[in-house]
């Protein structure tokens, strides 16, 4: 998957790469079918916007996924990110079913502050973002947690920061991209 149909703020890729685009369900399994023929134990699907995958072609990715899943030679498939708003009960009821996705989830926050994330242009606020990973946390046993966070947005007050920083404590994320903007 390539390209963002996201506007926010403080991103450029809708204007570098364009609107969000993928491969089709069978390209994308003829492409894990040759990976799983090689000596890779684990799949890492990656893309600008993952949870967007196939939407312009009438797919989704909780259908890749479950597809994927039906591939022999692969032992683990790994999603690498998901925006809060696209972490559908699908995605999260099949990570809970299929013994191949693993229970990590990458979670882009960027920031902690509502006031913060209002002005990036970001399609949930701090109390979604909080009632999404407790809903992960409830549904599986010990989850991985990552995210990514900006830094110095204009505008940022130390309350802002602070806010941010509480909210990274509560979640105690396994591992944190931080950008400075």
């Amino acid at each position: 998957q390539d390209g963002c149909d996201y506007f926010c703020t403080y991103c450029t890729i809708p204007n570098a790469r364009g609107i969000s685009r993928s491969n089709s369900i069978a390209e994308t399994l003829t492409a894990a079918g040759k990976i799983a023929g090689s000596n890779a134990r684990e799949l890492v699907l990656t893309g600008v916007n993952i949870g967007d995958f196939g939407k312009h072609q009438g797919e989704s990715f909780a259908e890749l996924l479950l597809e994927l899943c039906r591939i022999e030679g692969i032992d683990r498939i790994r999603i690498s990110s998901v925006e809060p708003d696209l972490l559908h009960e699908e995605i999260i009821e099949l990570v809970a079913s299929q013994p191949r996705l693993m229970p990590h989830f990458h979670i882009p926050l960027q920031s902690g502050s509502d006031n913060i994330l209002r002005r990036m242009g970001r399609k949930y606020r701090q109390r979604d973002y909080l009632e999404l990973v407790s809903k992960l946390t409830d549904q599986f046993n010990n989850p991985a947690f990552s995210t990514d966070i900006i830094v110095g947005f204009p505008g940022e007050t130390d309350l802002d920061f602070q806010q941010t920083l509480e909210l990274v404590n509560e979640v105690g994320f396994g591992n944190i991209h931080v950008f400075r903007y």
